[in-house]
């Protein structure tokens, strides 16, 4: 237990000792030493404000863009899905999405506000707060060409509202404010017809998984695109489809997934991981960025 905290004041859930296979979609991970699930925002507040400055955090969604290793995580993990779950349209055009909201929940709900131009957002297998940390993108749209505004917690717990012109916004990277963290967002959207962005939205989603390994256990893309081609045509054409490590394989229907086949360690799949980098470079002479975000640490051998 983290000295100092007085759990009689918070309304969020604190436990100890939590697995991190459980909460990722990989379902992969040793444990988490300590895992608390805020009740709103005010709560993760205090929760905050009452940690040592140096206790280390992880903030965690749907845990869809991450690799626990099988040593498991020191410090806190502040997990979101499912408690920040604020969504309301706010003003003519303008979401407010809680960073604990799934994306595709995000889309929908626009459709049905007959908002259109998030269709994009059903894509990616996350929440809006992990959408917001990589500006993550899917059918050609990202994040943050919607986000006018964002709320932000401090690691003393102090909230604030910056403009999205605070922030410098690449290809899945975002800079912003140091030990700040996302807990909500405001999108800009387009008044439009909302039967049809339903419909898109399902269009979408019957393409994806035409062609992703939707229905098993991965973490999305692994690897960015490099400019002017295709992590999946380039790790395909080194013949690395159904390649496998222990229990981890790349994907038979998409070369930039790597699934988990019912018995695959973290171990397992950051080597293969690795081996695709390594083999990429060597075939091709590029070097292949992983998105997935890898924490934790090491397990016994």
């Amino acid at each position: 237990m983290v000295r100092n905290i007085d759990t009689r004041r918070l309304r969020g859930e604190l436990s100890q000792n939590v697995p991190m296979a459980r909460l990722t979609s990989w379902r992969v991970g040793g444990p988490a030493a300590r895992l608390y699930r805020p009740a709103d925002v005010d709560d993760l507040a205090l929760f905050l404000s009452m940690l040592p400055a140096d206790e280390p955090l992880t903030w965690i969604g749907l845990g869809s863009n991450l690799l626990v290793r099988d040593g498991g995580v020191r410090g806190t993990v502040i997990a979101l899905h499912g408690m920040l779950d604020e969504l309301a349209v706010i003003a003519p055009g303008v979401i407010r999405a809680g960073a604990g909201v799934p994306c595709a929940k995000v889309a929908r709900f626009a459709a049905k506000n007959d908002l259109v131009g998030g269709e994009f957002l059903a894509g990616i297998p996350g929440t809006m707060g992990g959408a917001l940390a990589m500006n993550a993108g899917a059918f050609g749209g990202e994040t943050w060409e919607k986000v006018a505004r964002v709320e932000t917690l401090d690691r003393s717990g102090h909230r604030h509202m910056r403009m999205a012109d605070e922030y410098r916004i690449g290809y899945r990277s975002v800079k912003g404010p140091a030990d700040e963290w996302f807990v909500a967002c405001e999108l800009v959207l387009t008044r439009g017809d909302g039967e049809a962005s339903l419909a898109r939205i399902r269009e979408l989603l019957n393409r994806r998984g035409e062609t992703q390994p939707t229905g098993l256990p991965s973490c999305g893309s692994v690897f960015r695109n490099p400019p002017g081609d295709h992590a999946g045509r380039l790790i395909e054409a080194c013949g690395l489809k159904g390649h496998c490590i222990g229990g981890a394989c790349v994907s038979e229907k998409h070369a930039n997934f790597i699934i988990n086949t019912g018995d695959a360690t973290a171990r397992d799949i950051e080597v293969l991981i690795a081996h695709v980098q390594a083999t990429v470079a060597r075939e091709h002479g590029i070097e292949l960025i992983a998105e997935v975000r890898v924490i934790g640490e090491e397990g016994e051998a």
